[in-house]
C-alpha cells in the first residue's frame, strides 16, 4: 500500500499544545476532502519535550494513484496551502513510501 508520511515540526512561533490543537482541528479535518485517500492517521509523541517531531501524519493512498494526482486535486493543493499556518515545512520531513504489513495483531 502506498504511503505519504510526513514528521512534523512546529512553526518557532507555536507551543507544541498550540501546534496540536491546530493541527487536529483545523488541518487533520481538509484531509477528508482529498481524492484517493483512504486512512489518515496521527501520532504524537509521548515525550514531546525529548521529541525532534512534535508528530507524524501518516496518509493512505489508493493503489494505483500517484502522489502528485492527491496533491495535484484542488482539496490536495488547499491542504498544503494550509501547512505554513503551524508548520515548519523546511524542518519537517516528507516521504512516500510503499508499506508491506509483515504481521498484524488486532485487538
Amino acid at each position: 500500500m502506498r504511503k505519504a508520511v510526513n514528521l512534523l515540526v512546529r512553526c518557532e512561533d507555536m507551543t507544541h499544545e498550540e501546534f496540536v490543537e491546530y493541527w487536529l482541528e483545523d488541518h487533520a479535518p481538509l484531509v477528508e476532502d482529498v481524492p484517493h485517500v483512504t486512512s489518515y492517521s496521527t501520532s504524537l509523541p509521548a515525550d514531546p519535550e525529548r521529541s525532534a517531531y512534535d508528530g507524524i501524519a501518516e496518509m493512505y493512498i489508493e493503489s494505483g494513484v500517484s502522489v502528485g494526482d492527491v496533491f495535484g486535486s484542488e482539496a490536495g493543493q488547499a491542504l498544503q496551502a494550509d501547512t505554513p499556518n503551524f508548520l515548519d515545512d523546511d524542518a519537517s520531513v516528507f516521504v512516500v513510501v510503499d508499506e508491506e504489513v509483515q504481521f498484524s495483531r488486532e485487538d
